[in-house]
């Protein structure tokens, strides 16, 4: 199930309205097929109404394949309305001019456009489909002497510029609002992104403490201890040189934890290996396929992460074999651990967060904080795969922004 992201928010918003629009158009279609049978009109041409009705048809169906299986940019929503406008005041031309019954459907192209977030393209629209609408005029007045320009054209003209205005205000007060989310957004990354690296340094320093006193401290007894024991071999020497030696490979452990050293001099790639080989050596059927990736400035985080999922494993998956994998490509760095154990359903993470196993939670935050994606792809008995991308710093752009050029 893939776990909701800034990025993707952004994504959804630049093409959720043009998938809608695209998907009501073809009933519009239909229902302008319907008109020679329904409502008899003499055509004025009717092979070419026929003609551009069936045009108009199959690029809107093939309109609609394409955006469903592509993410669309902001082109996408001029494309499509221009493309309305004109079929729409060719299929009027066509189709009776001012006494066409499709001329409502003039009124009908700003609402279609309103909820695509672009106030500006709105308007344009809104004035086109005015003008259009006058067109239509024009053109069958000038063919037929018997039709004139009555007051009812002016009056239909200015209620479009009034839908004109008010569906460029709706679209506005639509990106006002959906711009203050992401910038509500935007700013949670940052205090998130902050955090970590407050958090970061902490351990660092903690881990540093621990090497430079403790641990040197207990080493030192150790030897201590060590010499006595030459001098006078004795029992509780023997227990408290073991001692010793256990609690200088804990703290030991707790500093790798803390900080691993090969993370900082060898890079995440290093560092990942040496974390598989610990669980290989645990009895687990590794496959391990990993890019030198160097040191991606979040190879901390993605460090942390893997070590969280293969924990995981360990812990709930009652898992035999883990598939572990990292890449670099365009500027992302990817990882993906699957395993074939028990699995979950997704769905319970926020409950688990709620029942204070944050673990999990907190990674998925961190990585949507940077910018990254977080999938899991789980159900029960059918063991886990999740993939973790997260982009390069350079890469990485303000939500607002995105919006603002979408």
């Amino acid at each position: 199930m893939p776990l909701p992201s800034q990025s993707r928010v952004v994504r959804r918003y630049s093409t959720e309205a043009v998938r809608v629009t695209a998907i009501l158009r073809l009933p519009l279609i239909g229902l302008m097929a319907l008109l020679g049978p329904v409502i008899r009109v003499v055509h004025w041409k009717p092979d070419v109404f026929a003609g551009l009705l069936i045009g108009y048809a199959a690029l809107a169906l093939g309109w609609l394949i394409f955006v469903l299986v592509r993410d669309v940019g902001p082109w996408a929503g001029w494309v499509s309305t221009a493309a309305d406008v004109t079929a729409v005041v060719a299929l009027c031309i066509a189709s009776g001019g001012a006494t066409s019954v499709l001329l409502p459907v003039f009124f009908l192209l700003p609402i279609s456009v309103a909820f695509q977030y672009r106030p500006r393209l709105t308007a344009i629209v809104g004035v086109c489909t005015a003008v259009g609408y006058q067109v239509v005029w024009i053109v069958y007045s000038k063919r037929d002497d018997a039709v004139g320009f009555p007051d009812e054209v002016y009056l239909y003209f200015g209620f479009l510029l009034w839908l004109a205005a008010a569906t460029t205000a709706l679209s506005y007060v639509l990106v006002r609002r959906s711009a203050t989310v992401i910038s509500l957004m935007d700013v949670r990354r940052q205090l998130i992104a902050e955090s970590m690296g407050a958090e970061e340094r902490e351990r660092r320093q903690l881990a540093e403490d621990l090497h430079d006193g403790p641990l040197q401290n207990v080493l030192a007894a150790r030897l201590d201890v060590e010499e006595a024991l030459e001098r006078n071999p004795d029992d509780m020497l023997v227990a408290a040189e073991s001692a010793l030696r256990e609690t200088a490979a804990q703290l030991r452990s707790t500093v790798t934890t803390l900080h691993p050293q090969v993370l900082a001099q060898l890079g995440l790639t290093a560092a990942l290996r040496e974390l598989t080989d610990l669980y290989a050596r645990r009895g687990f059927e590794m496959s391990v396929s990993l890019d030198d990736v160097g040191h991606p400035d979040c190879q901390e985080l993605l460090y942390r992460v893997a070590r969280e999922l293969l924990t995981n494993v360990t812990r709930h998956a009652r898992a035999t074999t883990i598939e572990f994998a990292l890449t670099r490509a365009d500027g992302r760095t990817t990882l993906t651990v699957a395993d074939d154990g028990a699995g979950f359903d997704p769905a319970v993470v926020p409950e688990r967060v709620a029942q204070g196993h944050i673990g999990l939670a907190s990674h998925i935050v961190r990585v949507e904080s940077l910018g990254g994606t977080f999938d899991v792809t789980s159900s029960p008995g059918s063991g886990t795969r999740v993939v973790v991308t997260v982009p390069d710093s350079r890469w990485r752009r303000s939500a607002v922004d995105v919006f603002a050029d979408g």
